[in-house]
C-alpha cells in the first residue's frame, strides 16, 4: 500500500445520474479535497432477478452522457464491476479515502443489506460516509404528518447549482491509471430503438417536447394504450435512474403553467406528489418487498397455477388488450399507469395467483423499475392493503373503452389485426361460420381465454370484500392509515 496517498472525496453514483441539482456532488466538491466518481456495477444486483439487461443498458447510456459532459472538466466516473466493498478496498491501495457522498437509496433488501454491511466499512475504516435524501424522500419517520408540506417546501426550493471545475477532481489520465486495478465496464450499448435511451440529454428532450406541446392532451389520454405513449411525459425512466431531479421537472411544469393548460400540467405534477408519496411509504415499510403490507392479507392463500402464470407471461391468455399489452411491455419497457394496473388486477384477481409471482417478472421488463413504486402499487392493485378502493379491471370494459378501434391491439397482436373491431376486443364470441368466413381458427391462431372471467371476477370480488371485514385486516389497515396518511388535504392520495 502506498504510504503517501493522497486524501480524496469519492462521489458514489447510485439512482442519481445527474450533474446538477445534485446533492452528493454539491458536498463533494466543497471542500479542498479532489473528487472520483465512481458507478459500481454490483454482482449481486446484476444476479438480482429484479434487474434486466435493459436496465444495465439504460445506465450505461446514462454513464456515457455523464462522461460526455465531465470531458469538459478533464475527469469521468470510474465504472468498474465488483461488489461495493471490495471496489473501495481497492481504491485504498492508491488513495486514502476521507469521505463518501451519495444519496440515499430506497431500493430492494439486497441493497439495504449492502448499505448496512458498506455503514461498517467506513466505521472500521475512519471514512465518512455522507448519505443525503433523495428527491424528498425522508428516512426515520415514524409518522407522515407534516410529510406533504415538507416535501413541497423541498419541490419549491432553489435547485442546487453545481460548479464543476477541473481542479477539483481528479483527471482522465488518473482515472485511466487506476482502471488497470479494476475490471472495467465498456459503456457501449446496442442502441435498441424500441427502449427509450438513458442520459440527462435525452431526458431534457423529453421534458423539453412534453411541456412545449405533449401535455395538451395529457388528462384525455392518460389512461389510452396507445395515445399515452404520446400524450404523458415519458420522463419515469429518467426520474427512476436520476437522469433529472423530481425537482428539476416539478418546477419546469410550473413554470410552464398557464390558464389554458393548468388542468393538465397540475394532473402532471399531483402524479408527481403521488409517485414521491408511494417511495416514503415503501421508505417506511420495506417489508412489502416480500409480504402484504396488511398483516390481515398475508393469511390469503391462492392456488398456484404454473400454466396461468406462463400464459400471462407470455401474452396468451385469450384476453387481446392484456397480451397486447404484455407484449408492448416486453418489446418497448414502457405502459401507462391504467395498463400497468390492469395487468397485475388481472393475474392477482382474474388468475387468481399472488402478487409476490408477478413481481420480478414485471420488475424486468419495466425500464423505470423503482422499487419505492413497484411493491406498494402491485399490493395496491392485487387488493390486498385494506385502505385503497377495491378495483378488479374488466379487460373487455377496458378495450372497449380505451382502445376503441382495437388500433392498440392490432399493432402488437398482428394475428387479430385481419378481423373486424368487435372480434379484435372478443375474439370468443366468433361462431365457426365467423372464423371460417375470417380465415381464423380460435385455440389455433390465437387462444381460447383461459378462464371464465365473469365466475373469475365474482370469486375475487367476494373473497376480497369479505376479508375487508376481517378483524385482523381492519386493525392493520387502522394502522396503516395512522402511520401513512398525510393531512386532510392530501388524504386522497391513499385512495386514488
Amino acid at each position: 500500500m502506498n504510504t503517501n496517498r493522497e486524501e480524496i472525496h469519492i462521489v458514489w453514483f447510485k439512482r442519481d445520474l445527474r450533474l446538477q441539482d445534485n446533492e452528493a456532488i454539491h458536498n463533494a466538491i466543497k471542500s479542498n479535497k479532489r473528487v472520483l466518481f465512481i458507478y459500481v456495477f454490483e454482482n449481486s444486483l446484476i444476479n438480482d432477478a429484479h434487474y434486466d439487461e435493459r436496465h444495465w443498458n439504460f445506465i450505461k447510456q446514462s454513464l456515457e452522457d455523464l462522461n460526455t459532459d465531465l470531458k469538459k472538466h478533464n475527469t469521468k466516473v470510474l465504472c468498474v464491476q465488483a461488489e461495493v466493498v471490495s471496489a473501495f478496498n481497492q481504491l485504498f491501495d492508491t488513495y486514502k479515502i476521507d469521505a463518501v457522498f451519495s444519496h440515499q437509496e430506497t431500493g430492494l433488501l439486497i441493497t439495504y443489506n449492502r448499505d448496512k454491511e458498506f455503514t461498517r466499512y467506513c466505521r472500521n475504516n475512519s471514512i465518512s460516509w455522507v448519505e443525503n435524501s433523495n428527491n424528498g424522500i425522508l428516512r426515520g419517520l415514524l409518522n407522515r404528518e407534516d410529510w406533504f408540506d415538507t416535501w413541497e417546501n423541498y419541490m419549491l426550493a432553489a435547485q442546487i447549482k453545481n460548479d464543476l471545475n477541473a481542479d477539483k477532481f481528479l483527471s482522465i489520465e488518473e482515472i485511466q491509471h487506476l482502471e488497470k486495478y479494476f475490471q472495467t465496464v465498456n459503456l457501449e450499448t446496442k442502441n435498441r430503438t424500441p427502449y427509450q435511451k438513458g442520459g440527462t440529454k435525452m431526458a431534457r428532450r423529453y421534458a423539453d417536447t412534453f411541456f412545449e406541446k405533449r401535455h395538451e392532451k395529457y388528462m384525455f389520454n392518460i389512461s389510452k394504450p396507445a395515445l399515452a405513449r404520446e400524450s404523458c411525459s415519458r420522463l419515469s425512466p429518467y426520474i427512476a435512474w436520476g437522469n433529472v431531479s423530481i425537482r428539476q421537472i416539478f418546477q419546469e411544469a410550473h413554470k410552464h403553467k398557464t390558464a389554458t393548460n393548468k388542468k393538465h400540467l397540475g394532473a402532471f405534477a399531483s402524479r408527481l406528489r403521488w409517485q414521491a408519496h408511494f417511495i416514503q411509504k415503501f421508505e417506511m415499510e420495506h417489508t412489502m418487498e416480500n409480504a402484504s403490507i396488511n398483516k390481515g392479507y398475508q393469511k390469503l392463500k391462492k392456488s398456484i397455477s404454473l400454466e396461468y402464470q406462463k400464459a400471462w407471461k407470455e401474452g396468451a391468455t385469450g384476453f387481446p388488450l392484456i397480451d397486447a399489452c404484455m407484449r408492448c411491455l416486453q418489446e418497448t419497457g414502457y405502459l401507462n399507469f391504467r395498463m400497468r394496473a390492469m395487468l397485475v388486477s388481472f393475474f392477482t384477481q382474474i388468475l387468481w395467483q399472488p402478487w409476490q409471482a408477478a413481481s420480478q417478472h414485471l420488475s424486468t421488463l419495466f425500464l423505470d423499475f423503482e422499487p419505492g413504486i413497484h411493491f406498494p402499487q402491485l399490493q395496491m392493485n392485487a387488493g390486498e392493503t385494506g385502505i385503497n378502493i377495491l378495483r378488479i379491471y374488466n379487460p373487455v370494459k377496458n378495450s372497449l373503452e380505451h382502445d376503441e378501434d382495437g388500433s392498440f391491439i392490432k399493432k402488437w397482436i398482428p394475428e387479430l389485426a385481419h378481423l373486424a373491431t368487435p372480434f379484435i376486443h372478443e375474439p370468443y364470441l366468433m361462431t365457426p361460420l365467423d372464423q371460417q368466413f375470417n380465415h381464423f381458427e380460435l385455440g389455433v391462431d390465437y387462444p381460447n381465454p383461459i378462464v371464465d372471467i365473469k365466475v373469475a371476477r365474482k370469486k375475487a370480488s367476494d373473497t376480497l370484500w369479505n376479508m375487508r371485514k376481517n378483524k385482523e385486516v381492519r386493525q392493520e389497515s387502522e394502522r396503516i392509515l395512522k402511520k401513512h396518511t398525510l393531512s386532510n388535504k392530501t388524504r386522497k392520495l391513499n385512495t386514488d
